[in-house]
């Protein structure tokens, strides 16, 4: 598909078909995300996918805003709504009619096996879209080093991530990272 001959009809192909392959929401498809519209279709650069990752994880709402940015800055209002409905739409009715499945009575033993294996597939890709994002937007040492203070604090404690994103935030106003 030739995005150059339209950009709109590239973003929802893409989001659309991207969307059935992200298992437990737009989070676990980051990596992907990331490939294509910094990689492959050259919408973003690296710091700016960084950017609008962090919107989207500070904005109130879904996670899935990180297409809706992501569909804005390639076309505007229009592809910011057709970007998030491409994401949405197909998930939600792949979701839909295998729920209805997964709960008609005389089930089998399969989907609980698929449940079950779906958990350790989210957690890698949750933690492939850890590594993405660090790499998109540490570069220095510092920033290194107040990623993984961030994540040892967040793992370790029950201190507010709030609290760690304000003083993120701080050192990133001071000029530090």
């Amino acid at each position: 598909m030739n995005s150059d001959a339209n950009p709109i009809l590239t973003l929802v192909w893409t989001f659309a078909l991207m969307s059935l392959f992200a298992v437990g929401g737009a989070n676990s498809a980051i990596p992907e995300i990331h490939r294509v519209a910094v990689d492959v279709r050259h919408w973003l650069t690296d710091q700016q996918f960084a950017d609008v990752f962090a919107i989207s994880q500070l904005s109130p709402g879904p996670n899935v805003l990180i297409v809706t940015l992501i569909g804005y800055s390639v076309a505007g209002a229009a592809g910011a709504l057709l970007a998030t409905l491409a994401m949405c739409g197909p998930t939600a009715m792949l979701a839909y009619y295998v729920s209805r499945l997964l709960t008609r009575p005389g089930r089998e033993r399969w989907p609980a096996i698929i449940q079950a294996a779906l958990v350790p597939l989210s957690i890698g890709l949750m933690g492939a879209s850890c590594l993405i994002v660090a790499q998109a937007s540490d570069r220095t040492w510092i920033a290194v080093l107040v990623t993984a203070v961030s994540a040892v604090l967040a793992f370790s404690t029950r201190l507010n991530p709030l609290w760690i994103l304000l003083a993120g935030g701080c050192l990133g106003f001071a000029g530090v990272i």
